[in-house]
This record gives C-alpha cells, structure tokens and sequence, in this order.
C-alpha cells in the first residue's frame, strides 16, 4: 500500500483550513516508545514545521535518537522495540494499517551519527545506490541525480574528478556530506539528522552547518544535537527532552533566551546535563 492510501487525518473542527494543516510536515500525538520494558518515550506530542529546522536537544538518554526513529519508523526495526501513538506525515498516519514502512522511509529520509558510506562503492555508486534499488536503471538519469544530490550537499566540486574513487578515501566531513547526499538522491521530504557533526573536526562541523541552513529552503529538517551552540545557530525551533519527557518546545531564539521551563533554564545554564 503507498502513503498515498494512509488512514487520512480529519481536521479538528470545520474551520480549520488546509492551509492551517500544511504548516506543520510532521505531528507526533501521545508518542510512546519502548525498548524491551524501558519506556524510553512518555506522551510526546509535537508539530514540527515544514520548511524549517528543528533541533532536538537534551542530555544523553533522554530519548532524542528514538523520537527522531519514531518518525520514520526505523525504531520498529529494533528487537523488542514497540511504540504507540500516531506519528502524522502531511496529513497522513504513517503508523496506520497496511503502511509500508519503506515508503515512509524515503519520504523521511535519515543521516547518522558516523558517517557510513557503503566502503566497496565509489562517490558514485554511493549517491546513486538508493536509486538503483528503487529501480532506475537509466544511465542519464543516474548521472543527473548524483550531480544534483552531491551540489545540494556541497560536494560536487570537491569530488567530481573523483567519483570513481571509493565513498570511504573522503575525509570525515566529505563522508558525511556524501551520506547527506546518497540519501537526498531518493527525493525525500524530511531529513532526519543524528548528531551529524559529533564525529567532526570543526572546520568539517562548519559546513555541515551551512549545508542544514541550506537544506531548509527544500526540506522539512530534524537534527538531534548535544551542542547547544549549535542548536542556537541552525535550528528555528528547539525542543527538549528530559527522562523521555517533552519539557519545553519553541522558537529556538525564545526558548534560549527566555525559556519558560526551571529545568530548561537549568540544563542550557549547565547546572546538569
């Protein structure tokens, strides 16, 4: 069944416009996620924007790296691992009966914390590997998907005389940004971010910042982060999370500034965390 059958989510009340509905890309309602017996994630209901960047932040733990697999479902993939809840794409329940969960996974595309470029591909095979398995097999199509998804990472100029050279002789960074790019190549809406920069020097970290900032004019974005600062520079809103719990969730420059939460102000002063 493709996204396009999913269960369709009825507006709340008559005078909510389709214009008010397509102002948030994702919606969590009453999320709940277990490991085993572990009740990792407590009643999360969030509405993240689209076409803009959400951080998630909080310290290690709290359940950041889980919420963002619950939205595209790779939690599930986990032995014992269970959610519940509604988790809604667009209008769409991507938890609802007969969904197909690669489907989902293209729309909600992901990068992880350590770069992982498929070791025996080339720069090329890397970018093109997603399209090749949803079967495009035409040479010219394959080419201008991988120059376009490797521009859009900030790539194509550092690389193309290489392309035949394997994904893993890149630097760190370049090996981040091309995983940014392999999973740009399938077209997604959404671009999960788990802490990108973590394993990053700083220069590296700099233009991954650059590239989310950029991102954001085509794709609906959510980046897990432990950097604070960098939350502050990327991000136009912030949650955060504690014990599994939402604490707080607004624009980032408010919730920096002037949060509304004891145990907000506390955790971005430092005093734990």
């Amino acid at each position: 069944m493709t996204v396009g059958l999913l269960e369709q989510v009825k507006p709340e009340n008559k005078s909510t416009t389709l214009q008010q509905m397509e102002r948030y890309k994702i919606l969590t309602e009453n999320l709940h996620a277990w490991f085993g017996s572990n009740h990792v994630l407590k009643d999360i209901s969030i509405k993240i924007r689209e076409n803009e960047a959400t951080a998630i932040i909080g310290p290690s733990g709290c359940g950041k790296s889980t919420l963002i697999r619950c939205l595209n479902r790779m939690h599930e993939l986990v032995p014992g691992a269970r959610s519940t809840g509604r988790v809604v794409l667009d209008d769409s329940n991507i938890y609802a009966k007969g969904v197909d969960p690669v489907t989902v996974r293209r729309r909600v595309g992901m990068v992880f914390q350590k770069p992982n470029p498929f070791p025996t591909m080339s720069v090329y095979d890397n970018v093109a590997a997603g399209l090749k398995l949803n079967g495009v097999r035409d040479n010219t199509t394959l080419d201008q998907a991988v120059e376009s998804s490797l521009e859009r990472a900030f790539l194509w100029d550092e690389v193309k005389a290489d392309l035949d050279k394997p994904g893993s002789s890149l630097s760190g960074g370049q090996q981040q940004r091309l995983c940014i790019a392999r999973a740009l190549a399938v077209k997604p809406e959404v671009l999960l971010m788990d802490e990108p920069c973590s394993a990053l020097d700083p220069v590296a970290t700099a233009k991954i910042e650059e590239l989310i900032v950029s991102l954001k004019e085509s794709y609906t974005v959510v980046i897990v982060t432990h950097n604070m600062q960098q939350a502050a520079r990327v991000s136009d809103f912030t949650a955060f999370l504690y014990l599994g719990q939402l604490i707080e969730y607004g624009e980032t420059t408010g919730l920096f500034e002037n949060p509304g939460e004891e145990l907000t102000e506390r955790y971005l002063t430092g005093k734990f965390g």
